[in-house]
C-alpha cells in the first residue's frame, strides 16, 4: 500500500511537470552565458594532444579557431558573457572543462575540434617463402616443401576523406546528461540555498523529473543548434556531414548542464582542409558560420518565447505541508525560456 501510495504522489508530481506552466516576461534575454571549449591543448612534457596532420596539429587549430569565435561573439553579442574552457595553449582537463561551464552556469557550450581519419590498412603480396614441414612418424616419417605466399602490411595516409560534422550527447547518455543538470542546479551552488528555497531533496522524484523535462529541453536545443551550424557550413560550400550523435559518449557533452554541441571543423587529414584549417580565412570562415548559427538559435529562442509564453515550475511538498516552489521555480529561471517543441 506505502508503495502504491509513493507510486501515485510520484506521477501526480510528475504530471505536475507537464502540466503547470506560467506565463513567461516578454523580451527576455535568452542567451546569457556562453562557453566556448577549445578542444585538446599542450601536455606538461610540451607535446601535442589531439589529431595530427601533415605539419599541423589539431590543439593549435582549435584554440586559433575558438579565439576568432569569442572575439566574434563578443562583438556581435555584448550583453553576453563568453566564457573561454582553455583560454590557453596548455591543456585543460575533460573535467575541468565541465566544471568551468557548469560554474558560470552558462547557457550555451560549443566544444571546437578538429577531424582526421585513421590510416588506411595495405598488404602488398611480395613473393614466395619456402616452408618445410614433416608427414608421418618413426621411421615413415617424411620430409616435404611447399611454397608460401608472404606480404607486406603497411598503412598510408587517408586523405580523401573531408568535411564538417556537428556532434550532440548519444541519445543512450540521457542518463548522465539529467544527473548533469540536476547536480549542477544553479541554486545548489549558493552556501545558504536551504535557508532560500527550504530543505529540498535533489534526489527527491519532483526534482529528478524536473530535471528529466530540462534535459529533453536541452537535447531539443542542441540539436537545433547542430542544425543550424552545418547549415551555415554548407552556405559557403563546405561539406556538410550534418548533426550527428555518437555512439561512443563525448563525455564534455554530457557532463555540461546546458545545451552542448561539438563541432568537428574539418579533417586534418585532407591536405586541401588542412591547409584550410590553418589559414586565417579558413579559421575566420568557420568563426563566422558558428556564430551565424548562434544567431539564428537566439531568433528561434526569442520567437518560441513569444509564441509559447511558458515556463515550466513545479511546486514542491515540504515536511511542514507547506507547498514551497521558490526552489524549482529558481531552476526553471536559470534558462527562463520556455519548454520547447519542434
Amino acid at each position: 500500500m506505502l508503495k502504491k501510495t509513493f507510486l501515485i504522489v510520484t506521477l501526480i508530481s510528475f504530471s505536475a511537470i507537464l502540466t503547470s506552466f506560467t506565463p513567461a516576461k516578454k523580451n527576455q534575454q535568452v542567451l546569457r552565458t556562453i562557453v566556448i571549449d577549445a578542444g585538446h591543448g599542450r601536455m606538461e612534457n610540451g607535446g601535442h594532444n589531439g589529431a595530427k596532420g601533415s605539419y599541423s596539429y589539431e590543439d593549435e587549430i582549435c584554440l586559433a579557431v575558438a579565439k576568432k569565435l569569442v572575439a566574434r561573439l563578443r562583438s556581435e553579442y555584448p550583453e553576453v558573457k563568453i566564457i573561454e574552457t582553455r583560454p590557453t595553449e596548455d591543456i585543460t582537463s575533460l573535467k575541468e572543462r565541465a566544471n568551468i561551464a557548469n560554474h558560470n552556469r552558462g547557457d550555451l557550450f560549443i566544444s571546437i575540434h578538429v577531424n582526421a581519419m585513421p590510416p588506411i590498412k595495405k598488404k602488398e603480396f611480395v613473393g614466395y617463402k619456402t616452408e618445410v614441414y614433416y608427414t608421418g612418424k618413426g621411421k615413415k616419417k617424411k620430409k616435404h616443401t611447399r611454397k608460401v605466399e608472404q606480404y607486406r602490411y603497411y598503412t598510408v595516409p587517408n586523405t580523401t576523406t573531408k568535411g564538417t560534422e556537428t556532434y550532440i550527447w548519444g541519445a543512450h547518455k540521457a542518463e548522465d546528461k539529467e544527473v548533469a543538470v540536476r547536480e549542477n542546479a544553479p541554486m545548489l551552488a549558493e552556501e545558504n540555498y536551504k535557508e532560500k528555497y527550504g530543505n529540498i531533496d535533489p534526489n527527491s522524484p519532483e526534482f529528478v523529473a524536473l530535471s528529466l523535462v530540462k534535459t529533453k529541453q536541452f537535447s531539443q536545443r542542441s540539436a537545433m543548434l547542430s542544425y543550424m551550424v552545418e547549415e551555415e557550413f554548407s552556405k559557403v560550400g563546405r561539406i556538410s556531414g550534418g548533426p550527428k550523435q555518437r555512439q561512443v559518449g563525448i563525455w564534455v557533452l554530457q557532463a555540461t548542464a546546458m545545451p552542448s554541441i561539438l563541432v568537428e571543423t574539418g579533417f586534418i587529414t585532407n591536405p586541401d582542409e588542412e591547409r584550410y584549417l590553418n589559414s586565417n580565412d579558413g579559421q575566420t570562415e568557420l568563426a563566422s558560420c558558428i556564430t551565424k548559427a548562434v544567431g539564428s538559435y537566439v531568433k528561434w529562442l526569442e520567437k518560441k518565447q513569444t509564441s509559447n509564453g511558458a515556463s515550466v515550475y513545479v511546486p514542491v511538498q515540504q515536511s511542514t505541508g507547506k507547498i514551497e516552489e521558490s526552489f524549482l521555480e529558481a531552476l526553471d529561471n536559470h534558462h527562463k525560456t520556455p519548454t520547447l517543441t519542434k
